[in-house]
């Protein structure tokens, strides 16, 4: 799907010289940055999706184990 990305002078040099110093285009860095995003935030997401639903479940034994 087409998009259109706007960055402001500074951030768009700086993507430049990432792309410049690993030999990739200024597109591959930033496909790659997306998909690490995503994929860092949904493990992030899912671990706190995990952590609401089963701590209270252990609440008690994690206070005690705490004391």
């Amino acid at each position: 799907m087409p998009m259109t990305l706007r960055l402001t002078d500074a951030e768009a040099d700086a993507l430049r010289r990432r792309a410049d110093y690993e030999s990739r285009s200024m597109q591959d860095v930033v496909k790659q940055a997306v998909r690490e995003y995503v994929e860092n935030h949904s493990r992030q997401d899912l671990l706190s999706s995990v952590l609401d639903e089963q701590l209270p479940r252990y609440a008690e034994a994690l206070d005690r184990l705490g004391k």
